[in-house]
């Protein structure tokens, strides 16, 4: 067989091994090439950590900003929806639409005392890709207080127990020859209940009471003490505890006037300021 035989009969075979090797030089040269760029997915919400970026107040739609209802700016939250925040809050300052928009911005007006200056703070909403939000921001930072609930005022001092007994009048407290309270008798009562309860330098509540020198000592005595236990049961009421409040009937003792009318009704006038009830506080010894 000669040499130009062989090299016809297998000319087939050799423009197959050609084409094969072109296509290989090709895929190798291809492999060291750069490789296409993939699509970068967008992330469901602003990375943590990443800078929050404000567009400049000259391009609001709103330049001038709104004034706004701080209460709805507290209920913004993370997990609200683009149709509940347009509710909550209106429209965004700076053209911002509906959809496929992952940041909403506003310029919210503020005032530092009612009728005085007002500052401008700029808000930032971010939503992930389905347009919920997931971060608010503010600048500057510092607008970011005004969400702070305000303070509760603060509660008055406590009135102090006063140094000289309080004096409540038995007929003010009580029907005649009682030692049931009236109801006009319970408000006044009622009236002492939060300087007492209050009473912070107050270690004891000490309760007397008084009658008249009129009727038998061991009869005043009696009416004297329930009239004393009727006013610390009303105490106890009202909230004062009960370890702390002592009562104790004193009858006819320590008269406050001295009547020598003849007439019993115009005596029995003259005495009224005898028959009461002294409500004083001992202090805790420093």
């Amino acid at each position: 067989m000669s040499a130009s035989t062989t090299l016809y009969d297998h000319a087939p075979l050799l423009r197959s091994l050609s084409l094969c090797l072109a296509v290989l030089l090709f895929s190798a040269c291809a492999s060291t090439g750069k490789p296409k760029a993939a699509a970068a997915a967008l992330p469901d919400a602003r990375g943590e950590g990443a800078a929050v970026r404000f567009p400049d107040p000259k391009r609001a739609t709103l330049k001038e900003g709104l004034f706004v209802d701080l209460d709805n700016v507290r209920l913004f939250a993370r997990g609200m929806s683009k149709r509940q925040l347009y509710t909550l809050l209106g429209t965004p300052h700076f053209g911002e639409g509906m959809w496929g928009v992952r940041d909403w911005n506003y310029l919210f007006n503020f005032r530092s005392s009612p009728g005085g200056d007002y500052f401008t703070c700029q808000f930032q909403v971010h939503f992930d890709g389905k347009g919920i939000a997931q971060a608010g921001d503010w600048k500057p930072q510092a607008c970011a207080a005004l969400l702070q609930p305000p303070a509760p005022p603060p509660a008055p001092a406590p009135a102090p127990m006063p140094e000289t007994p309080v004096r409540l009048s038995a007929d003010a407290l009580f029907a005649f020859d009682s030692a049931v309270l009236t109801d006009a008798g319970r408000r006044s009562v009622d009236a002492l209940l939060e300087q007492v309860r209050n009473a912070s330098q107050v270690q004891t509540i000490q309760v007397l009471g008084y009658t008249d020198r009129i009727g038998s000592d061991s009869y005043n005595q009696l009416l004297s003490q329930r009239r004393a236990q009727a006013v610390r049961d009303a105490l106890m009421q009202g909230g004062v505890a009960a370890a702390a409040i002592v009562a104790e009937g004193r009858g006819k003792a320590d008269a406050l006037v001295q009547c020598t009318q003849g007439d019993r009704q115009a005596v029995i006038a003259c005495l009224a300021p005898n028959r009461r009830v002294e409500i004083s506080g001992m202090a805790r010894s420093r």
